[in-house]
């Protein structure tokens, strides 16, 4: 099952959509920057996500008229479920809260900037986060900690064999 969902953002002062698709235990799938809202563009988020990702039973969206319009004219998607969601009804709140932790990293970050660094950032944040998040409301204090040090080291393992071979 696919959560998807758009949010504005501010780039130098123009607007962009920020398209986001989440599996069902909150797994970010992919992140697409655009400028439009339109059909094409959410036919191009499809495209994209089914590059990276299996094609879903179910897709779950808010009523935003290109997700049926997009998905009509991509064949992969012909046979899926597609359920709408009211924005105040919170059911699609798997997809509306990921959007939570790359608002604190703009803030943190001041704000971002350009349009192509920001979809590199975004493309390569979320999969790093999810390694490294744990799910602290099912653990308790010592067991997190631990866990959290073993995927800390992974990740330094991993990224300090990548950076050597790069030297080369």
């Amino acid at each position: 099952m696919w959560h998807l969902d758009e949010m504005f953002m501010s780039l130098r002062g123009e607007q962009y959509m920020r398209w986001r698709a989440v599996d069902e235990h909150g797994t970010e799938l992919d992140v697409l920057l655009q400028k439009r809202r339109d059909k094409a563009a959410a036919k191009r988020f499809f495209r994209h996500v089914l590059r990276l990702a299996p094609v879903p039973r179910k897709i779950v969206t808010d009523p935003l008229s290109s997700y049926p319009a997009a998905k009509a004219e991509i064949p992969e998607l012909a046979g899926v479920k597609h359920v709408f969601v009211k924005a105040a009804a919170r059911v699609n709140n798997r997809a509306e809260n990921s959007h939570q932790s790359t608002r604190r990293r703009e803030r943190a970050m001041s704000r971002f900037g350009d349009p192509v660094r920001t979809q590199a950032f975004l493309s390569s944040f979320g999969p790093i986060r999810q390694q490294i998040a744990l799910p602290r409301h099912c653990m308790m204090a010592q067991s997190h900690r631990a866990a959290l040090k073993a995927r800390l080291s992974a990740w330094y393992r991993w990224t300090v064999i990548e950076t050597e071979e790069c030297a080369y």
